[in-house]
């Protein structure tokens, strides 16, 4: 006999450990269980190499509600300033949170002890159990539960599925969800660099003839770096050494963001536009990088999956008797299917709009850039976008 939940999240990465812990704390009678294919380490040591993700002010506040997130953490660092600027030609445009009276504009925040500390909740939560390390193998349709059974063996009943193992899901998979994707023929390297003198809190969108390029501030003089180029331009500059990568990446970004004197462990990825066709299915609903995949220069990947959970978990108050029935998914699809469209739409605009060489267009990218400037109201749909004030249900 399947043991029965309220909610089963399948993927208990950073969405679907946030997803699990937001529903269980809005709604403590329900009982939630998370299934997670990778087991959480005990022995993590910080490292210069810690990857990073940005958490727009808008996600902090809520994660904050729900106390999942502390801004004295030692693996959280403040966005106080963000420029936005062309390579090579005139025109940014600065964002300070002081214009809009916020401590912060969002946070850094390192993934490897942000997502060890969820898992801890996860544990200590009473209404949560945690299936890990355990898969899905396959699901069974009934009218008022998916029967999941798990790679152990095991078998639960969920009355609302929620799908959160990341872009490669195999679970979407499973429900025959299409994820339609379109790839940039670029990729992107990450790592962490070492600044000389400090970062200040001031993080950089820096476009360039090549790609976009990101730098986001993070303890002990850091930043995380996302540099984005045509794939033969990656493979190059993996190949180099520290210092000639170093040398390369000071060329390309300029001074502003400082000098450049150390570089962690390079990583590197294909960028890939992808969106599943339907948020849901039978009793189920789809979250996070398993229904979007983000090109990451903008930061909004993690956001735009936590507006997803705030949804979510808002719907689940409202109706929780009725969990998983078609008018309770459809009311998730309709609320979230706006702003997913307008950040996925913005973004890849953005990225091709300042990966054309055209000269016509750079010179409207750097009149809109120093018109920014000059105007305050102009750069504060940008400000929006960037600390998450996004109205559910009605997109950006």
């Amino acid at each position: 006999m399947p043991k029965q939940f309220d909610v089963v999240v399948i993927g208990g990465g950073l969405a679907g450990a946030s997803c699990a812990l937001s529903v269980a704390k809005i709604n403590p009678a329900l009982s939630i269980a998370v299934v997670e294919a990778n087991e959480v380490s005990n022995d993590y040591h910080p490292s210069f190499d810690d990857r990073s993700i940005a958490l727009a002010q808008q996600s902090v506040e809520y994660l904050q509600g729900l106390n999942l997130f502390a801004l004295n953490s030692p693996y959280a660092t403040a966005i106080k300033k963000v420029s936005v600027s062309d390579r090579h030609h005139f025109g940014k445009a600065d964002i300070n949170c002081e214009e809009f009276a916020k401590d912060a504009l969002g946070y850094v925040v390192e993934v490897n002890p942000f997502g060890r500390s969820l898992h801890q909740l996860l544990n200590a939560q009473i209404n949560i159990s945690l299936y890990c390390p355990d898969s899905v193998s396959a699901i069974e349709q009934q009218l008022h539960n998916n029967i999941v059974t798990l790679q152990s063996g095991e078998q639960i009943a969920a009355k609302l599925l929620v799908i959160a193992d990341g872009a490669q899901s195999p679970t979407r998979s499973l429900f025959e969800l299409k994820f339609n994707t379109q790839a940039y023929e670029q990729g992107a390297i990450i790592a962490n660099i070492e600044v000389a003198g400090g970062h200040n809190n001031h993080a950089f969108e820096r476009f360039t003839q090549h790609g976009p390029m990101a730098l986001l501030p993070m303890s002990n003089n850091r930043y995380s770096l996302v540099w984005c180029m045509q794939q033969q331009h990656v493979e190059q500059h993996m190949a180099q050494s520290e210092d000639d990568f170093i040398s390369a990446l000071q060329s390309a970004f300029g001074y502003r963001g400082g000098q450049f004197t150390k570089v962690g462990m390079r990583a590197n990825y294909p960028l890939v536009y992808g969106q599943v066709e339907s948020l849901i299915a039978h009793r189920t609903v789809v979250i996070g990088n398993a229904a979007h995949a983000i090109h990451p220069i903008a930061g909004q990947g993690f956001n735009l999956g936590l507006r997803d959970v705030q949804v979510l978990s808002n719907l689940i108050a409202q109706s929780p008797n009725d969990l998983g029935s078609y008018a309770f998914t459809r009311e998730y699809a309709q609320q979230r299917s706006a702003d997913i469209n307008n950040v996925m739409t913005l973004t890849d605009g953005l990225v091709r709009l300042f990966s054309n060489s055209s000269r016509i267009l750079a010179l409207g990218r750097s009149i809109g850039l120093f018109s920014m400037d000059l105007f305050p109201s102009l750069k504060a749909p940008l400000a929006k976008q960037l600390m998450g004030q996004v109205k559910q249900g009605q997109g950006l």
